[in-house]
């Protein structure tokens, strides 16, 4: 018998309810495989599952229009993928429980980038592997296929958009620190969107792992009346398998992205030289030691200090204010040492920072945020020209935002932020309005009021206050201790119900030392 479909319903960027289980049962499948191996497997599988639906769309509406359903141009036009009859999914749901399926899945794959050339070198062609089953695979094959969009071109892209983001959650989860090279978590993200807000213009990336932050970027200008081509995205990523995840994740949610790959990385050849980027996001590995500093010691783009060799984190912010607009914002996620450190030059590269006015915003983030470390880090907001686009200029000042208590604990390991979209309620709405109230921004001061000071949480300081601060940009030294609330008791009567209490606690103390006394001497070891 036939299995029903799945209808998937979206809902104002929640949980589509059928993912976890969608994920679930492709999980049980694995049998054996490692979830490095298996995200390859489900993901490739995942994309083609979408493209063919997309094809299929269009096939049916040329067909109703009396076009030629077998122009290639007439898909092309509309940034539909052409899908050739042996990669198309019913033709592999026809054939999921023949022996040969990996091999007709590799050969579809080897169509698919053959007749479209954005997915060149992009796609998984492991499936005829010996090792791997076919029956998982044609498991697979039915699971995905129970995906029903009903042929809406919009509704398949935000489905199998989630989808594929959920998927690589999971995945990274699962792979622990290794995760965290492709995958930034959401709520990270999500801060980093809300803070900078790309609404439009050239969004970039230089390491941009799976593709995380343009996705969210799109989905930002989508949500905010714009359109998904209001943005121009670029990125570079080094690993060739992370690149290919987020060809394949940004082609799903149909955002055409200049994102190139090669193997010796961003800092050694720069894919995008003359770009400059009205916003960058980006979260670089943190504290890479062997990122070859001594072969760039002459580079143009250390213009606030030489990055010592043993640390890539400031090279990572030189690189990033080298290719911003002159109006241009940046938000970077690094290790909590790049606040403090003085070792190799790294404080006088801060220093050199501030004195040029570069950083904007510095927020502390609780530990547990990410799947690859359990310590905190921190954003830097970088701004090329302080008060950008009629905003009230904040020249001169740096807003500290310490966001280390913010968050709830999604299992024993993971935290994460509260987020609904225009909530002030909720963790990262809280936190951005901030920034944007500090900055002048009229919704921002709507939603919460003008800008103040909160102790313990967020401080406008001058640099006149950092300079006293030696330049570190650690927020817990400027926002102070939070305001303790009057309890309304009196300072005599509580520290005599405080006393008492405490001669209760020392009493049970007695109590509970001699019956251990007592227990060890029964069984001959008294003292």
């Amino acid at each position: 018998m036939a299995q029903a479909k799945v209808k998937a319903k979206a809902d104002n960027g929640a949980s589509l309810g059928f993912e976890a289980k969608l994920f679930q049962a492709a999980d049980k499948m694995r049998s054996g495989v490692s979830p490095s191996e298996y995200k390859h497997i489900a993901l490739g599988l995942i994309f083609l599952k979408y493209i063919s639906d997309a094809f299929e769309a269009k096939y049916a509406e040329l067909k109703e229009a009396g076009e030629d359903t077998e122009d290639k141009d007439e898909y092309l036009a509309e940034n539909v993928f052409w899908v050739p009859k042996e990669a198309r999914w019913s033709y592999l749901q026809a054939n999921a429980k023949q022996p040969t399926i990996g091999k007709l899945i590799d050969n579809a794959m080897l169509s698919l980038e053959k007749d479209n050339a954005s997915l060149k070198g992009v796609l998984p062609k492991e499936y005829a592997h010996p090792a791997l089953s076919k029956t998982m695979l044609g498991e697979l094959i039915d699971l995905f296929g129970k995906i029903d969009v009903g042929g809406d071109e919009a509704k398949a892209k935000d489905i199998f958009g989630r989808v594929y983001e959920y998927f690589l959650s999971e995945f990274a989860g699962a792979e622990g620190k290794r995760g965290g090279e492709f995958y930034t978590p959401r709520s990270v993200v999500n801060l980093l969107v809300n803070m900078l807000e790309p609404y439009k213009g050239r969004v970039y990336d230089p390491c941009c792992g799976s593709g995380g932050m343009f996705v969210q970027s799109e989905r930002f200008v989508e949500g905010h009346g714009g359109r998904i081509g209001d943005i121009a995205v670029y990125g570079q990523e080094i690993n060739h398998v992370t690149w290919r995840l987020a060809k394949m994740n940004l082609a799903v949610r149909g955002i055409d992205a200049d994102i190139r790959w090669n193997s010796e990385g961003t800092f050694h050849k720069d894919e995008h030289p003359d770009l400059k980027a009205d916003y960058i996001l980006a979260n670089p590995p943190f504290n890479v030691s062997d990122w070859g500093g001594e072969r760039l010691r002459e580079d143009k783009r250390w213009g606030y200090g030489m990055p010592p060799a043993g640390n890539a984190n400031f090279a990572w912010v030189q690189h990033i204010i080298h290719h911003l607009s002159p109006g241009g914002y940046a938000g970077v996620v690094l290790a909590n040492g790049s606040m403090s450190s003085n070792s190799s030059g790294e404080g006088e590269i801060r220093k050199a920072l501030l004195d040029a006015d570069l950083v904007d915003c510095m927020v502390a983030l609780p530990g547990q945020l990410f799947y690859s470390t359990q310590i905190p880090v921190c954003l830097w907001f970088l701004a090329r020209n302080k008060g950008k686009n009629g905003f009230r200029a904040r020249k001169g000042e740096v807003l500290f935002i310490d966001a280390r208590k913010v968050g709830h604990m999604v299992d024993r390991t993971l935290r994460d932020f509260s987020f609904t979209p225009g909530d002030p309620e909720t963790d990262i709405v809280k936190i951005a309005d901030i920034y944007h109230a500090w900055r002048g921004e009229k919704d921002a001061i709507k939603r919460r009021g003008k800008y103040e000071d909160i102790p313990g949480f967020c401080k406008s300081a001058t640099l006149n206050e950092i300079k006293e601060h030696g330049y570190i940009l650690t927020p817990g030294r400027y926002v102070g201790a939070a305001d303790e609330e009057d309890d309304g008791e009196a300072f005599d009567d509580k520290m005599q119900r405080l006393t008492a209490q405490l001669a209760e606690q020392f009493t049970q103390s007695d109590e509970l030392e001699q019956k251990i006394r007592e227990n060890l001497a029964k069984v001959g070891y008294g003292f």
